[in-house]
């Protein structure tokens, strides 16, 4: 009876992980560039005893073990905002922005400009060209972002020649697994995985990608999860009082 319970708790365990993991996928449905979480579960087969004096083999028991959350990287639905500022990317490649704890990737295209004239992103990080930041200056109009990432302006009221402020820089991961989800949609690089330039990637101005969460995916799995949990929890209170029942009966057999 302890391994029922011990094998019931596994798998509570690990729904109640999984919960937290569709709860954060729902709670992003609407977050800009947002890449999906998935929960990946395995058995695990332990041996009930190790003893040699038993006859015949030992009946090995499943556990449920979590083995691992892997970020979903399908790319999420375009939508046009006709916003100069807004961009979506088209291939595996990240924008790179500069924060307090060094360089960090993003997929949320929702630029703006700061105060300082700064290229930046919906939280305030500055948006990295190949060569820095993007500046803007004061006279500076009709910005146009190319599918490669090139920035140009046209400069002053007499509607010079188009001036180049940068190049967006791009970058994507040999394995983009590794990478660490912060705070502000921003994902860290992790140990040993090193962004290189990726030139293959195309950027659409005037597009924004949405978050590829499914919401009605999410939710349907929110439920199945939940359901599942309280199944298991009745089976475990059935377990409970089942070996109460038999401690109480054999309690009553006389010596």
């Amino acid at each position: 009876m302890e391994n029922t319970l011990l094998i019931g708790l596994s798998r509570q365990m690990m729904l109640e992980r999984q919960m937290d993991v569709v709860a954060n996928n729902v709670a992003n449905v609407n977050t800009n560039g947002y890449k999906a979480d998935r929960s990946l579960f395995e058995e695990y087969l332990m041996p009930v005893a190790h003893e040699d004096n038993f006859v015949g083999g030992d009946r090995r028991l499943s556990f449920v073990q979590d083995r691992a959350t892997f970020h979903d990287f399908a790319g999420g639905p375009t939508e046009q905002t006709k916003n100069p500022l807004d961009v979506a990317i088209d291939g595996k490649a990240f924008l790179v922005v500069q924060t307090p704890a060094g360089e960090r990737y993003t997929r949320d295209g929702g630029l703006q400009i700061n105060a300082q004239g700064q290229l930046v992103t919906a939280s305030g990080s500055p948006v990295l060209g190949t060569n820095g930041p993007i500046t803007f200056q004061q006279t500076d109009h009709d910005i146009t972002i190319s599918d490669d990432g090139t920035v140009t302006v046209i400069e002053g009221t007499n509607n010079a020649a188009d001036s180049i402020r940068g190049k967006l820089r791009l970058v994507s991961f040999a394995q983009a697994q590794k990478l660490l989800k912060e705070g502000s949609n921003l994902y860290a690089a992790g140990e040993g995985n090193i962004a290189r330039p990726d030139t293959t990637a195309r950027v659409r101005q005037g597009f924004i990608e949405r978050s590829n969460v499914s919401a009605v995916s999410e939710m349907s799995r929110m439920v199945e999860v939940s359901r599942a949990y309280t199944q298991m929890a009745t089976l475990l209170q059935q377990q409970s009082e089942l070996q109460r029942s038999a401690i109480e009966k054999l309690a009553d057999v006389p010596a």
